[in-house]
């Protein structure tokens, strides 16, 4: 096997339009139009840069430290974002050659926000 990359991750929300608005409104993702409705269940896919956050209408297990991370180029600019916008987000702290931060979404799904080393 030769992955080329993380296609997507799917978590568990309570509420699809609480959600929605989140990861587009907040979170900057964009709601795509192509999740099929004959799931049989709510839930929404967003684009958040080259990859997909699916949005999966089911009871949210417990946060056990899970977590998916979203690349940013300017963590500072964005944890200041976010708390003008009233989240809680930790402060940076170093990980490896980068940076990251965290919050959770409104379900209490743990979203790490990463900066990567500059060259």
């Amino acid at each position: 096997m030769e992955p080329l990359g993380v296609h997507h991750v799917s978590i568990n929300i309570s509420d699809t339009t609480r959600s929605l608005a989140f990861y587009t409104e907040v979170l900057g993702g964009t709601q795509r139009t192509d999740r099929p409705a004959a799931f049989g269940f709510g839930g929404a896919w967003i684009d958040v840069g080259g990859q997909q956050v699916h949005l999966i209408e089911a009871a949210v297990p417990p946060n056990l430290g899970q977590h998916f991370a979203i690349q940013v180029a300017n963590l500072e600019e964005a944890v200041a974002e976010l708390r003008a916008r009233g989240l809680a987000v930790s402060d940076p702290s170093p990980v490896g050659s980068g940076q990251q931060a965290f919050l959770d979404d409104p379900d209490g799904n743990a979203i790490e926000l990463h900066q990567a080393a500059s060259a």
